[in-house]
């Protein structure tokens, strides 16, 4: 099974084309959704965190608020190295036990912090949802009411947006409408395919 990691910097695109592949028919393995699962409340990694960042990252219901908690670690590069050192691993084998029992041509596995994070062993090929900086700032102060400074530094902490297409096998362009991205998205299923019939029969 051919292994895609994919990426994008915020406001990109990530879940959209996430989206598009699965009514495709591909697998979508979502690190968010596996860190935002390993720390509910109860969870001994929600304890561990809360253990070293403190109570004050609890909202009123006793559950991790995620704003501040993203707030702290982004203004502290040595805060985002803890917070990374406690769910990196975890994340990394709830991955890999959901890749040993998928059977597909190929899987999505979407890590936002692809190249920042190491992840990138995990994966065969690299694809970059691609987006201008002026697109991201718009669609995520849209959909999360962040502002823009507050967007920018979220931003300022990920790799550059050359530095993640320099590192990427295929390119999906996010800058057009929806019209657009649907047929970048057919592109790359048929693609993956090929590649996927390529390999098994090698």
């Amino acid at each position: 099974m051919l292994r895609i990691g994919l990426t994008g910097g915020i406001g990109s695109g990530k879940s959209t084309v996430a989206a598009l592949l699965t009514t495709r028919g591909a697998p979508i393995i979502d690190t968010d959704e596996i860190a935002h699962r390993l720390t509910e409340p109860g969870q001994p990694t929600c304890d561990e965190i809360v253990r070293i960042f403190g109570q004050d990252i609890l909202d009123t219901t006793c559950r991790l608020d995620r704003n501040k908690l993203r707030e702290r670690v982004f203004e502290n590069a040595g805060e985002r190295q803890r917070l990374e050192a406690i769910l990196h691993p975890l994340i990394r084998e709830v991955v890999r036990k959901k890749l040993d029992v998928l059977h597909a041509p190929y899987c999505i596995i979407v890590v936002p912090l692809l190249i920042e994070s190491g992840f990138i062993d995990l994966v065969e090929r690299v694809l970059v949802v691609d987006a201008s900086e002026g697109v991201q700032v718009q669609r995520t102060a849209a959909r999360s009411g962040l502002t823009e400074p507050e967007i920018r530094k979220i931003m300022a902490a990920q790799v550059s947006r050359a530095q993640r297409l320099q590192k990427a096998d295929d390119v999906i362009d996010n800058n057009g409408d929806r019209k657009h991205l649907e047929k970048e998205v057919e592109r790359l299923h048929q693609w993956y395919l090929s590649l996927a019939a390529t390999v098994k029969k090698n």
